[in-house]
């Protein structure tokens, strides 16, 4: 089973890079996030005819994120329970008896914004849910970019990033408090390259200098852990033309 998640950054502009990465990559889920477009204009069609069926929770211009599987998806919820918001922001399904969570996380804008902290209630909201819905499925995955990079390595320089966000103690924070929930950074049970990174600004050519960051992530309940064969970045589709910020990031399950 093949998991992989996407900040495609327009799923209206990023469509043809889509289709073309799932004929190549054959995914059994793929998360998109920060599709930007609302549930009438998203491509359900051009999707089905690829092989997939999706899931979507949008809104015009922001947000948004999708579940696509060539698989039955099931038991669909949106948001998170209880947390009031109007941002388009999570969606979590079943595929094939793993429960898929895929999620925007905030970015923050700044430390001392409103953003920052509405991030934050965003994550607290985040942990509670999973903790929830471990307790139902115990096969269960996070996908998405959570705009946070949890350590020094998934920054390119982390002494030009003290004082943002991406890279706060709060958020770290919550970061570690995912894994103390028994999830696992998939990318992390496997020996990688230095400096690799899954976002890298479209400014100062920051993917051709590798100027990244890494704060894309598939986590993993214990149970899936042992089933974790391979996880990677695959930086193909930044080298595209017109491409998303980000690029998709893959894990191979048993």
């Amino acid at each position: 089973m093949k998991l992989a998640t996407w900040n495609v950054n327009s799923l209206n502009v990023r469509l043809p890079h889509v289709l073309d990465w799932i004929a190549a990559e054959k995914p059994d889920v793929l998360c998109l996030q920060e599709t930007k477009q609302e549930d009438s204009k998203f491509p359900y069609a051009a999707l089905q005819e690829a092989g997939y069926n999706a899931v979507h929770s949008g809104q015009k211009t922001y947000n948004g994120v999708a579940i696509l599987s060539p698989h039955a998806i099931e038991n669909v919820t949106f948001g998170i329970p209880g947390l009031d918001d109007e941002q388009k922001r999570l969606v979590t399904a079943t595929i094939n008896g793993v429960r898929i969570v895929c999620a925007y996380i905030p970015n923050g804008q700044s430390l001392d914004c409103d953003k920052y902290q509405y991030k934050l209630r965003w994550l607290e909201a985040l942990i509670g849910y999973l903790q929830q819905e471990l307790q139902q499925h115990p096969k269960l995955a996070l996908l998405g970019d959570y705009n946070i990079a949890p350590e020094d390595r998934d920054v390119h320089d982390p002494a030009a990033w003290v004082g943002q966000v991406l890279v706060s103690e709060p958020e770290r924070k919550a970061f570690n408090a995912f894994t103390s929930l028994g999830l696992h950074d998939s990318f992390r049970l496997f020996e990688q390259e230095e400096a690799s990174f899954s976002w890298w600004d479209y400014r100062m050519a920051g993917f051709r200098r590798n100027l990244g960051l890494r704060i894309d992530h598939i986590l993993v309940s214990d149970a899936l852990k042992s089933q974790c064969r391979r996880c990677w970045i695959d930086q193909g589709p930044r080298k595209l033309e017109r491409p998303s910020d980000h690029t998709p990031v893959v894990l191979e399950l048993e």
